[in-house]
Parts: C-alpha cells; sequence; structure tokens
C-alpha cells in the first residue's frame, strides 16, 4: 500500500467503527444530522456533544483525504 493512502486507514476505520456506532437501527450520527436539518428542536447540550463525537471521526477523514489528495498533489 502506497505511503499516501496509509494516513488514510486510521481515519477511515474511526469513520467506520465510531463515527457509524450504533449500527442498528440506524447509525446514531445520522439521526443527529438529520435532527439538525430538521430544526433542532428539543437538542440539549449533550446532543450536540453527542453529534461533535459522532462526527469527528467523518471530520478527521475529510481533512486526511483532502490533505493527501488536493494538497500533497501540488
Amino acid at each position: 500500500m502506497q505511503d499516501k493512502y496509509k494516513s488514510l486507514l486510521t481515519p477511515l476505520m474511526a469513520s467506520l467503527t465510531l463515527g457509524l456506532a450504533p449500527f442498528v437501527p440506524e447509525p446514531h450520527v445520522l439521526g443527529k444530522i438529520r435532527w439538525v436539518l430538521g430544526g433542532a428542536k428539543g437538542m440539549q447540550m449533550m446532543d450536540w456533544g453527542d453529534l461533535l463525537m459522532h462526527g469527528a471521526p467523518w471530520l478527521w477523514l475529510i481533512f486526511t483525504a483532502v490533505n493527501v489528495f488536493i494538497i500533497k498533489k501540488k
């Protein structure tokens, strides 16, 4: 595996496990995103923290992918 793709492995695994947990009935982060897009009515501070914790691996993956595929190409 090339070195540039190795740096994507950890954020990808974190996104697929922590970012999507619990898997049933739907990934938790998707429910939180739908809630925010629906107006975030009734969301408490714990829900925002939950969104941050489940969304952080996805932000890390996006940041790393941009770094690998766009910034390092130049």
